[in-house]
């Protein structure tokens, strides 16, 4: 723990966990869409559907759709700005069976027509946890950055993936791979301490087995 864990967050609003957290799930969306979203579903659970008018919840996670960090000071108006720039917002709360108490859910639309469906929960002082994408679950922090490799189950993926990471002097850090069934769709998260750019991305997807390669920066 260091003195931020205990202070929070540089932000904008009264909660690290309802605003700032809310802000930056809404933020990877963003960047996992891989477009301009033109419509974004928001569905709150547990503490974020009960009291997320009060924290602003639903402001902070439009913020980070739109690309906002959670200092900015545009935060409060993000419901206005969305609509000035033709982004499209449905909000509805629901019930969770299991998890984290401030979960969202967020289904986002970009301008090419792509989708991509987003779980994350905000777990204290501006920390967050994305733990599925497109209904396969995932461990992403948003505190390193990361790949994340969509890929055909293959014996040497994830070998062939990571080598090209230790070509580059790359150190992972966390790392979690999910699956529907064997020989069919998996994506790996690799979260690592630095040295992640655009030409080692493009060497992971043009490996054979690699369907998609996302990069994500905190």
């Amino acid at each position: 723990m260091n003195v931020f864990d205990i202070i929070g967050p540089v932000m904008i609003g009264p909660s690290s966990s309802h605003t700032a957290g809310a802000a930056r799930i809404g933020h990877i969306a963003r960047q996992l869409l891989q477009d301009e979203p033109a419509a974004a579903q928001i569905v709150l659970y547990g503490s974020f559907a009960k009291t997320y008018k009060g924290h602003g919840t639903d402001k902070a996670l439009i913020a980070g759709i739109l690309g906002m960090e959670p200092d900015d000071a545009r935060l409060r108006l993000s419901p206005q700005i969305a609509r000035e720039q033709g982004l499209e917002v449905t909000l509805s709360t629901g019930e969770l069976a299991e998890g984290h108490p401030n979960t969202a859910l967020l289904t986002l639309t970009g301008r090419k027509g792509g989708t991509i469906t987003v779980r994350g929960s905000s777990i204290g002082g501006g920390n967050i946890v994305i733990d599925a994408i497109n209904g396969m679950a995932v461990r992403i922090s948003g505190q390193h950055p990361s790949l994340i490799v969509q890929h055909r189950d293959r014996p040497g993926v994830i070998a062939e993936v990571t080598d090209l990471l230790a070509d580059r002097g790359v150190n992972i850090c966390n790392f979690s791979l999910s699956r529907r069934q064997k020989g069919g769709v998996a994506v790996m998260t690799i979260e690592m301490d630095g040295g992640l750019d655009e030409a080692l991305a493009a060497r992971v997807r043009a490996l054979p087995d690699v369907m998609l390669c996302v990069t994500l920066l905190p």
